[in-house]
């Protein structure tokens, strides 16, 4: 297939870019490489040493012979651009990861939830508004997030997307039906995912759009079969408190002599996924396209969950890094359970990969070498929920604040 890969630049973009064009497929990137920008507005930079996205097309050239394509369009901005694109080029498939993923950095400021909303929302509708006016008949895959559910439970298992109901009618009959899970997003980005959700829903059944969305859970890991052909090829790793996600940053944290920083009771529980998962599930979902007419499909996906404070007692027993429980930044409950489900993948073929010893020991290996590029003052995760939450942060988990001389 002639797949588009929106935001192929990205932390799950690019792998799945690699992965796609190591199959066959005709893999055409586009992305703003807002996600490089953003680094240069933090202070702080990729863990693993990138290279530009024409460089690392060209090396994968180079190594593989199979060309991937770059095209710089800002899908929230240029929707006149990427109309024409679409129109020209006319892809099979879509894969859309052009959304800004991390939810700290959605909380910073009023000015980074404005960007999160506008970049976000505008890119998802700009897509879709622009496949119905030039008749696109191309399978949409969406990475979401298990975000959209919240993480609380009332005893049962999530359900992948939609919740049955029966609805009493006006003479006292009930009736089934099927809704979306009803949302409860914790942060400004995972609203936006819960709005993509909805746009997605109107346009399947307003225009026959076949869309699948994925709910995926935290992802972790760095190597995939493909990013390991070349030193150049490899992925981004982000260990900062707005971008870096909770077991890979404690890797890193391990690593490097800093203490592991538990938030809360360390009581939340996750869904986790390793990267080459991830990968994998998005070719798998490309293979199992909606019909036009049909709702829109939803998967979970993800392969098992922990508890933070469980994740850190084992980075600390492997490797012998102490562990700080610190305030919370986030407004979320102390304690949560989550049991989810995800038959459809594991039907499709799926063979999860769990949290093996090997695997996390991989990541720690990439930690050390890479070592000598962290900033230690950018692992703090600082980016407070509330203004009164914003006052309770901990901001030098390692007690090296400088004291006053009285």
């Amino acid at each position: 297939m002639k797949i588009a890969v929106l935001g192929g630049d990205g932390f799950v973009g690019w792998p799945t870019s690699l992965h796609l064009s190591a199959r066959g497929h005709d893999v055409h990137v586009i992305d703003n490489l807002s996600r490089r920008w953003i680094d240069t507005e933090l202070g702080v930079q990729s863990l693993t040493p990138m290279d530009s996205i024409q460089e690392r097309t060209r090396i994968w050239h180079a190594e593989t012979g199979r060309r991937i394509h770059f095209h710089l369009i800002d899908l929230a901005r240029d929707y006149d651009v990427l109309k024409n694109w679409l129109a020209e080029h006319r892809p099979d498939a879509i894969v859309h990861f052009a959304e800004q993923r991390a939810a700290p950095y959605s909380m910073k400021t009023d000015r980074h939830k404005n960007y999160t909303v506008n970049n976000n929302v505008n890119a998802t509708h700009n897509l879709l508004n622009a496949m119905v006016e030039i008749d696109l008949d191309a399978h949409l895959v969406h990475l979401g997030t298990m975000g959209v559910y919240g993480y609380s439970t009332v005893g049962a298992a999530i359900p992948e997307g939609y919740l049955p109901v029966g609805i009493e009618t006006m003479d006292g009959e009930t009736v089934s039906q099927d809704i979306l899970y009803p949302a409860n997003p914790g942060s400004i980005y995972h609203m936006t995912k819960c709005l993509d959700q909805l746009l997605f829903q109107f346009y399947a059944k307003n225009d026959g759009l076949r869309i699948t969305d994925l709910h995926q859970g935290i992802v972790w890991g760095t190597h995939t079969a493909e990013t390991k052909l070349h030193p150049q090829l490899i992925n981004r790793f982000d260990y900062d408190g707005d971008y870096g996600t909770v077991l890979n940053r404690f890797l890193i944290q391990a690593a490097i002599g800093y203490p592991l920083t538990v938030h809360g009771t360390g009581g939340q529980t996750r869904a986790f996924i390793h990267i080459q998962d991830s990968v994998r599930c998005i070719e798998l979902a490309l293979g199992d396209a909606p019909a036009r007419g049909d709702k829109v499909k939803i998967f979970n996906q993800m392969t098992e969950t922990h508890r933070v404070r469980d994740l850190a007692e084992l980075i600390a027993k492997m490797t012998g890094a102490d562990v700080a429980y610190l305030p919370n930044p986030r407004k979320e409950a102390a304690e949560n359970d989550l049991v989810v489900r995800n038959e459809q993948f594991l039907a499709l073929g799926l063979e999860p990969t769990t949290l093996a010893e090997g695997l996390l020991e991989e990541v720690v290996e990439v930690a050390r070498k890479f070592a000598y590029r962290v900033d230690r003052s950018r692992v703090p995760a600082v980016s407070a929920w509330t203004k009164d939450i914003a006052r309770t942060v901990e901001t030098d988990p390692e007690g090296k604040r400088l004291k006053s001389v009285s």
